[in-house]
């Protein structure tokens, strides 16, 4: 399904029971909404699904590719007014998990419980954006395929990076990328605010997943999250590196499903 929002079209899902939960999945870069598959599928009996793809990304459009995070977090919330839905479940990995901790810094009352997963609070530091400008240029001269080598060199964990079926999934997730939404996410990424100081006032029910092998944002930084966010919950996932998600679905959706039956009584 499409919508028009903030002068942009986006592309999204809703499955699952109207009744019950919605939980919303917000994709990493440089990837979209298909990243979701094992997850929407392990939610879908239970829950209000809700799956989209951030502007300029997968199926939704790229617009002039001009935009910061906070019109990511704008488009989510005229999603949730689009679909009636007053409270809902942010689930975010890194990309994602900045979109949420800006959502309910912003909107705290439209958050009803946050799964932050391969995340960090921090802003980019300087050697942060300059390879975010290291990535621009790289798409620009060599094309979306090679930037996506690349990456996931750098975000699969050994393991997961032997796994060539797994592999060839996430280059064609990210290769149906359009190198102008790319680049426009780049700068978005780069220019993002700092919510560390907000996580003391964060009150609802918070998981924090991380690939034991995250090299992006390593354990070390879930950890921050986790004393920072009163009562939340840390668990960490072996054999993984920044893309837990996909890269240990089963341990992944364990964990998921576990903190949403206990604290959401689904």
């Amino acid at each position: 399904m499409r919508v028009d929002v903030n002068g942009s079209r986006l592309h999204y899902v809703d499955n699952g029971h109207f009744c019950k939960p919605a939980i919303v999945l917000i994709h990493a870069f440089p990837f979209s909404s298909r990243m979701w598959q094992s997850q929407i599928h392990a939610l879908n009996g239970n829950y209000r699904v809700i799956a989209f793809d951030l502007r300029g990304q997968g199926g939704s459009d790229v617009g002039d590719g001009q935009f910061t995070l906070d019109f990511l977090v704008d488009d989510l919330i005229s999603l949730l007014n689009h679909l009636d839905i007053d409270r809902a479940i942010l689930c975010g990995l890194s990309m994602g998990g900045y979109v949420s901790l800006r959502a309910v810094e912003r909107y705290t009352d439209r958050v009803l419980g946050l799964i932050l997963c391969d995340t960090k609070s921090e802003a980019d530091s300087n050697e942060g954006k300059l390879g975010r400008t290291a990535a621009i240029r790289a798409i620009k001269r060599d094309g979306v395929k090679s930037f996506a080598k690349t990456f996931l060199t750098n975000a699969f964990s050994p393991t997961s990076l032997r796994d060539q079926e797994l592999v060839n999934a996430a280059l064609k997730i990210i290769c149906r990328n359009k190198p102008l939404g790319l680049c426009g996410m780049l700068l978005a990424l780069a220019g993002r605010t700092d919510t560390s100081s907000f996580q003391p006032k964060i009150r609802v029910p918070t998981l924090i997943l991380v690939g034991q092998e995250d090299k992006i944002t390593p354990p070390n930084l879930s950890r921050r999250l986790h004393v920072a966010i009163h009562g939340s919950d840390l668990r960490t996932i072996p054999r993984t590196g920044h893309l837990s998600s996909m890269e240990n679905p089963k341990q992944f959706n364990r964990y998921l499903l576990k903190f949403l039956e206990q604290k959401f009584q689904a």
